[in-house]
């Protein structure tokens, strides 16, 4: 098959998704196929874009090794004079047309908010994750702990605050200040007084124009994946210090990860079927990953929904798929297999 894996991008999580498009591509081209690594947003430039996938050696790019602060977005941006114009990069539209399948390797805004999706969905490209409803549902996590209080999906208590409205509004502290649309733990901060409080909140509006305000839950930290509907063994979180931050999650060593995850068979069923209650409930398709905390009670508490997990050296959802007898390789065909399934049935819904 011909398959372009789509990496980059400008979110602050593009670093991270270098990272993963590199993995996939690399597990795409053992399976046997024709692969393209593609960055979203700045692109290639060829002559013979029709001949681009009988010419590996035009389009091949070195992607360096993931960085462990956040991206300077402007010095990518400034790559591309007509960026405000059209996100998408020079050539990017035509080459995924002509691929069989375009392996998202997006994290963070634009590749996980639905409208990357919704633009292919237009163009009949088929892709891999879910689609742009779901997606845009995931993204704003004020809106997704609307939909698990309305489910009755345990999540932490907790508001959401928008750029310059006032901040009388306080959770009991400690709590959790996180930007409303944002990833991997980028602009999420514990403050345990008022201070830290106004100083998460400046933070946190630094990435988006909303902020969420949660309790915070003292205990244990899992990750529950969920392919096709089906969820993947546990895995347990444990950072060696501080909590599971940008820094913890993408540098090996600085969290002690466990899969399957040592918990009673009553406690792991409990997990993988709340993850599997939100992938209905979000309207998930293809594949996802849940994060979830649990209190020193053994109260389970949803964080959120992540549309396109991480599959980087580090990441959890790889993890987890080999600890059920699914190495990487075999991950990411399973993958694609069932992007083709759910274009499949979206073609028989509509014809």
């Amino acid at each position: 098959m011909k398959v372009v894996v789509l990496t980059g991008g400008i979110s602050t999580e593009r670093d991270v998704s270098l990272s993963s498009g590199k993995m996939i591509y690399e597990a795409v081209k053992r399976n046997g196929h024709q692969a393209v690594l593609l960055d979203v947003y700045l692109g290639y430039i060829g002559e013979d874009v029709g001949g681009i996938f009988e010419k590996e050696e035009d389009w091949t790019k070195e992607i360096g090794a993931i960085g462990l602060s956040n991206p300077d977005i402007q010095a990518i941006k400034a790559l591309r004079p007509d960026g405000e114009k059209n996100f998408f990069g020079p050539n990017v539209i035509g080459i995924c047309q002509a691929a069989d399948v375009v392996f998202m390797a997006l994290h963070g805004e634009n590749g996980e908010n639905g409208k990357i999706q919704a633009c292919f969905d237009l163009m009949g490209i088929v892709y891999t994750g879910t689609d742009y409803v779901s997606s845009a549902l995931c993204m704003d996590k004020a809106l997704a702990k609307e939909l698990f209080d309305y489910h009755g999906i345990p999540t932490p208590k907790g508001f959401c605050l928008e750029k310059g409205e006032a901040f009388e509004k306080t959770a009991p502290f400690p709590c959790v200040v996180k930007s409303c649309c944002g990833g991997s733990s980028v602009g999420v901060c514990i403050a345990n007084d008022e201070g830290e409080y106004e100083a998460a909140l400046e933070e946190g509006f630094r990435y988006d124009d909303k902020v969420v305000v949660e309790q915070y839950i003292k205990g244990r930290e899992f990750s529950v994946g969920v392919m096709d509907g089906k969820a993947l063994p546990v895995i347990e979180i444990a950072p060696v210090s501080g909590f599971y931050d940008y820094k913890n999650k993408y540098q090996a060593g600085s969290a002690v990860e466990t899969c399957p995850a040592l918990l009673s068979e009553r406690k792991t069923r409990e997990l993988q079927h709340l993850a599997e209650r939100v992938f209905e409930v979000l309207r998930l398709k293809n594949y996802a990953r849940m994060d979830f905390m649990m209190n020193e009670e053994e109260e389970v508490f949803c964080l959120e929904a992540n549309t396109l997990p991480g599959m980087t050296p580090t990441s959890l959802l790889p993890q987890e798929a080999a600890a059920a007898g699914m190495d990487f390789d075999h991950l990411c065909e399973a993958i694609m297999e069932s992007a083709f399934a759910k274009a499949d049935l979206k073609q028989k819904e509509a014809g």
